[in-house]
């Protein structure tokens, strides 16, 4: 059974979060897929997995990676 998940992300440093997940999508998370798109403002991680396990460990870890490179250039951005 494929579980997937859509998340969605409206910032003005979305290209900076596009670029900062580039990484981890050649080190896979386990029986995942996972496809990263961006424009100026917003930042989507497509996540289709075999089980639900799967994609809840891929949800946690894109979205704790998406809010540390956010609050990165965030703090960027004040220096």
């Amino acid at each position: 059974m494929t579980s997937t998940a859509e998340l969605s992300l409206e910032t003005s440093h979305a290209k900076i979060v596009s670029g900062a997940l580039s990484p981890e999508l050649t080190d896979r998370i386990p029986r995942t897929k996972v496809l990263v798109e961006s424009d100026d403002r917003h930042v989507v991680v497509r996540i289709e997995a075999e089980d639900h396990n799967s994609l809840r460990a891929a949800l946690n870890s894109y979205i704790r990676w998406m809010n540390v490179a956010e609050e990165m250039a965030k703090e960027a951005a004040n220096r």
